[in-house]
């Protein structure tokens, strides 16, 4: 392991005085090395020698996915392409790709930023890890991977498609951690349950991440596995996974601010935000060199504390993400997260964390279907029950969202599972 864990605890004093010193060299960096932050700060009349720490942060641009789109492929790189060992990109589903680039001390970092994630998952250089998350140019596979190697672990590169497999190298193995999205462990659970194997693994940790998921998801995991279960942040326009985790406590992720400055901004006005208040996450980077970032807004919606944890770390924390502003759906005038569907079948028990969401538009009005995965001892009740059931489920849902939806019960392993990013929502207004 290479980083100093002195780092996870210093005070606040020491942090902020460390991110200043780092913010001024990013600032002159991208100034002179990127055209884009160059013309950027000349229009607001910035030039570096305005930037005397974080508190000048404020005065600084943001950065959104669309201008990484605008200026693709390597516009935003502030080395030349020589230095660059490592492209990763999106998946370009809306738009065109965005595109990432590393040095190798950008790998260096990386793989330090995941070690770290995974140490405080109680991962060890004596335990075996799956890497399921896919590889390729997505940074979730190889991301996890360099991590695990830094620790010193041993590394079983799995990526994603071949769950049986997977599964028969979990037992055959000795495995004892996984990296993940929590959908697809849910349904590796699935698999090991129809195969009476769950007492036959030593698995004992997971590093969940690369989707949104809840508290109770969490918990729902732990049991069926009887293992701890993490949750690791990133994105790949900052890094990949490995910006931020949490610890054994689950109250919240620690951020590793050393090389990722985080602030809350109101999405609405771009104004920050005062300390504890929800909003949205912006990243500035502090040690990159392929592509660093002023103020990226991430369009993750969440809060942050800096009180110290209970796991002595002092290291800022973001609380578990309450949706994102762009994933936000308005039905009927109302705002509605896939999150809040989620959180609420799972407190209310009875039902699987599979559910889809369908909203349409008919005669001008916005209508929304929730068809819910329900155990299978439901499916041998009583039509009676079952209408019961349903109307149960839909007053909870209206409960959580504000809103009256049609539920359909469909039986256990009929919605499609998921071995990457989970897909809960199909909103057909946009097919239109």
């Amino acid at each position: 392991m290479i980083w100093n864990e002195a780092k996870e605890c210093m005070s606040r004093d020491e942090m902020e005085h460390l991110q200043s010193k780092r913010l001024v060299k990013t600032v002159d960096r991208v100034y002179h090395n990127v055209e884009f932050y160059r013309k950027k700060m000349q229009v607001l009349g910035i030039e570096p020698g305005d930037i005397k720490g974080i508190e000048d942060l404020p005065k600084l641009p943001y950065t959104t996915k669309n201008d990484l789109r605008d200026t693709y492929p390597f516009g935003l790189f502030a080395v030349p392409q020589s230095e660059i060992v490592r492209i990763h990109a999106s998946s370009g589903t809306t738009g065109k790709a965005t595109v990432v680039g590393y040095t190798r001390r950008d790998l260096d970092i990386w793989n330090e930023c995941v070690a770290r994630a995974m140490s405080q998952a109680g991962v060890t250089r004596g335990d075996i890890i799956q890497v399921a998350y896919g590889y390729g140019l997505f940074t979730g596979g190889l991301g996890a991977h360099g991590g695990a190697e830094n620790l010193g672990a041993m590394v079983v590169p799995m990526s994603t498609g071949n769950t049986k497999k997977l599964t028969t190298m979990m037992k055959d193995f000795g495995v004892t951690a996984i990296a993940c999205t929590p959908s697809y462990l849910l349904h590796i659970a699935e698999v090991l349950e129809e195969a009476g194997d769950i007492p036959n693994i030593k698995l004992k940790a997971a590093v969940c991440g690369a989707e949104p998921w809840t508290e109770n998801m969490r918990k729902q995991i732990e049991e069926k596995l009887h293992i701890n279960a993490f949750d690791i942040y990133g994105l790949s326009e900052v890094m990949g996974p490995g910006v931020a985790c949490d610890c054994q406590y689950h109250k919240g992720l620690h951020v590793y601010e050393d090389h990722f400055l985080p602030e809350i901004i109101n999405p609405d006005t771009l104004e920050p935000m005062a300390k504890g208040e929800t909003g949205e996450l912006v990243f500035t980077t502090l040690t990159k060199e392929g592509l660093p970032l002023l103020r990226y807004r991430t369009k993750d919606l969440t809060s942050i504390a800096y009180d110290k944890c209970e796991c002595g770390r002092t290291l800022a924390r973001i609380s578990r993400f309450k949706g994102r502003s762009d994933d936000m759906l308005i039905i009927r005038g109302v705002n509605v997260f896939p999150s809040q569907i989620e959180a609420a079948l799972l407190e209310m028990g009875g039902t699987t964390p599979h559910y889809m969401m369908i909203v349409d538009r008919k005669n001008n009005l916005d209508t929304l279907e929730i068809q819910v995965e329900v155990e299978e001892r439901f499916f041998s009740d009583e039509i009676r029950e079952l209408e019961n059931l349903t109307k149960k489920i839909g007053h909870v849902i209206q409960n959580a969202i504000g809103l009256a939806a049609k539920i359909k019960l469909v039986e256990p392993k009929t919605l499609e599972r998921s071995m990457g990013k989970a897909v809960h929502v199909i909103d057909k207004r946009k097919l239109d």
